[in-house]
């Protein structure tokens, strides 16, 4: 696709990654076939190649609207279209950066303003967000039934392992998963400590960043790296192995560092080493499967139990990480059930279930009926946001496939 960039962002970082995008696109349209937004809406603006259309002409001066930014903002980023791309397109960075300069251009309502800022400054603060988290819950049978649905049940939180081992992982623990499902970095340490390998929440670190990329805060995502690389680096200058991400959606965005901070002299080559060891836990067990074997021969043999795996859209599409934790899983003894259209998002996406509610019910409805076909005692997942989208709709209990894997071993 050939392209004009006008001058407001010609020869700018941005810029020339639009730029590079734009060009690998050859308007094949493929994408278009596993978009869930345009499966949905069955508009050509509503699928990555209308989008692309869109930002194009944004950036080479066209007059932006606020039907341009409507179309923008009902992409769930959830890169889908990056897997089915034939040309390697780059799509959700092309996204981020249109999105910018949409929201430069047209002023949202007053009301959509306060929500952004609010999920923002809000989601992103751990101190903030847990205590108003538990309030929540607490007062859960008061509320009304759009804000319930956003509560996972109030679980207890169990002791993780901290014993000392030679080897060393760091772990993120993020900014809303701590409140809202306290025991999956705990299972993860567990499962880490048997396999004798102990695991860190650096001091400092915090939110990874991906909430306030997506609500155009690039600048503030930037802050959030580099406090997070500051966190981290003692810990990997000392030795430790990899980053352990528990939510992949924190993982796809923590792999991203090294493109997030690429012009800046001084965190460039801390972030390219960053990204290179940011690991989605399914990748840390598979590389240990021969230790996680010998641990499952020691357990009390399991009754196969039907679990039905929902992929986040960040770990298969955004981190790449593709039939790993069904291979865990199945060697575990769990009997996995076929899911149809595994491909699809969800809805959750982020904060898109607050700001596009009809859309994430949508597709929420759409993938709880893939992953109910087979009959399963149990949904499992890999990313936070999933987890809490997919059980508000289900009696069937949701949670991450560690704490499923963590009560194997605990057999």
């Amino acid at each position: 696709m050939q392209t004009n960039l006008a001058d407001f962002i010609r020869g700018t970082p941005d810029g020339d990654t639009a730029d590079a995008t734009l060009r690998k696109c050859v308007h094949c349209g493929f994408c278009t076939a596993t978009c869930p937004t345009y499966q949905l809406l069955g508009d050509e603006l509503d699928g990555p190649r209308g989008r692309i259309y869109l930002i194009k002409q944004m950036l080479e001066g066209a007059a932006v609207t606020e039907k341009t930014q409507r179309h923008l903002d009902r992409c769930l980023t959830c890169r889908s279209c990056e897997t089915t791309c034939p040309s390697g397109v780059e799509y959700h960075r092309l996204a981020d950066i249109g999105r910018a300069v949409a929201a430069a251009r047209v002023a949202r309502p007053l009301g959509t303003r306060f929500l952004r800022f609010a999920l923002r400054e809000g989601l992103t603060r751990a101190w903030l967000f847990g205590p108003a988290y538990r309030l929540g819950q607490f007062f859960c049978p008061l509320l009304p039934a759009s804000l319930k649905a956003k509560l996972l049940p109030r679980k207890k939180s169990v002791a993780a392992a901290r014993r000392t081992h030679p080897r060393r992982m760091l772990m993120l623990a993020g900014c809303v998963q701590p409140a809202m499902a306290p025991n999956i970095n705990a299972a993860t340490a567990r499962v880490l400590d048997r396999l004798g390998i102990a695991t860190i929440e650096a001091e400092g670190a915090g939110c990874c960043g991906a909430v306030r990329l997506h609500l155009d805060d690039h600048a503030g995502a930037r802050a959030d790296a580099r406090r997070n690389i500051d966190a981290w680096w003692p810990h990997l200058s000392a030795g430790a192995e990899a980053i352990v991400v528990t939510a992949s959606g924190c993982g796809a965005h923590v792999r991203d560092y090294a493109h997030l901070l690429a012009h800046d002299p001084a965190y460039a080559a801390k972030a390219a080493r960053v990204t290179l060891l940011a690991r989605d836990i399914a990748e840390v067990l598979a590389g240990e499967q021969a230790a996680l074997a010998a641990l499952l021969r020691k357990s009390v043999p399991a009754t196969r139990r039907k679990v039905a795996f929902h992929s986040p859209c960040s770990l298969q599409h955004g981190m790449r990480v593709r039939g790993a934790v069904e291979s865990l899983l199945q060697a575990a003894g769990f009997e996995l059930t076929p899911v149809a259209d595994a491909h699809l998002c969800c809805g959750s996406a982020g904060t898109y279930s607050v700001l596009q509610p009809e859309l994430s019910l949508k597709l929420r409805d759409n993938k709880l009926a893939c992953l109910s076909a087979g009959a399963p005692a149990a949904v499992a997942s890999a990313n936070i946001g999933c987890i809490a989208h997919l059980q508000s709709g289900t009696s069937t209990p949701v949670s991450h496939w560690i704490e499923l894997l963590d009560q194997r071993l605990e057999s």
